[in-house]
């Protein structure tokens, strides 16, 4: 059966994560005069990134709430006890200069316009609707998708099979019908095949050295999608060749 729907990951997949973040992170410790605690701006950074997944983990045991993760985030990094305001007012800051450099990487709209018409888009994040919402906004493609789902909301993530059939109901269709495209070659690529979905790993910096199991497809860039979606929807309109 035809593939109806492209459900899509944001981070590192439509929204430059990485370069927002590093650039984000170099403004912030500047302007906060903590750079030299950390040496370079690289080594804030995978500190943060450390304590970030950290407390992901226990976020996604179910132990503590989103707002509380991202608040242990903030009191870990400083390495100092914060109340909920402080922690706040931290990410508030920081915020800002991350979110100056926001930006969709190049092969985005294209690949959205292209699909435009024969598919159906909807967003799985592991993340919150009240992050990535405003993030869609942002960058200019809310109304792109018809559907948003997050982690923090549905009480399930990736690479859960549940998170992915959660984003199959919410458009009415069977997990054979539907696409997900991620930057992880775990957490989206095989989350969504082991869910029944087509799976395809964005991997935009070339990292797989080893070949991908049946079912499970691989990409550089977004602009090799719609040939994996069927020669009916390439450049988004039907094929004239039969």
């Amino acid at each position: 059966m035809s593939i109806l729907a492209v459900v899509w990951d944001v981070d590192d997949t439509l929204f430059d994560y990485t370069t927002a973040d590093r650039e984000g992170m170099r403004s912030y410790l500047t302007a906060e005069g903590l750079l030299d605690r950390f040496g370079t701006a690289e080594e804030g950074l995978a500190r943060w990134r450390e304590v970030t997944e950290q407390q992901w983990a226990r976020f996604s045991a179910g132990g503590i709430t989103f707002e509380d993760q991202r608040r242990d985030r903030v009191r870990a990094f400083l390495g100092r006890e914060m109340t909920d305001a402080e922690a706040d007012g931290w990410l508030t800051r920081y915020r800002s200069h991350y979110e100056a450099a926001w930006s969709l990487f190049p092969d985005v709209l294209p690949v959205l316009d292209a699909l435009a018409v024969s598919h159906r888009h909807a967003v799985l994040s592991n993340s919150s609707i009240h992050v990535q919402d405003h993030k869609l906004r942002v960058l200019g493609v809310h109304d792109r998708f018809e559907v948003i789902l997050c982690a923090a909301e549905l009480g399930v993530s990736k690479p859960e099979a549940g998170a992915f059939l959660a984003a199959c109901e919410a458009l009415s269709l069977a997990p054979h019908q539907v696409a997900y495209v991620g930057d992880h070659p775990e957490i989206d690529g095989r989350g969504a095949a082991d869910a029944g979905l087509l799976s395809v790993w964005i991997d935009r910096y070339g990292t797989a050295t080893v070949e991908l199991p049946s079912g499970r497809h691989r990409i550089v860039s977004l602009a090799e999608l719609p040939e994996i979606l069927g020669p009916d929807t390439r450049f988004g309109a039907r094929s004239t060749f039969r």
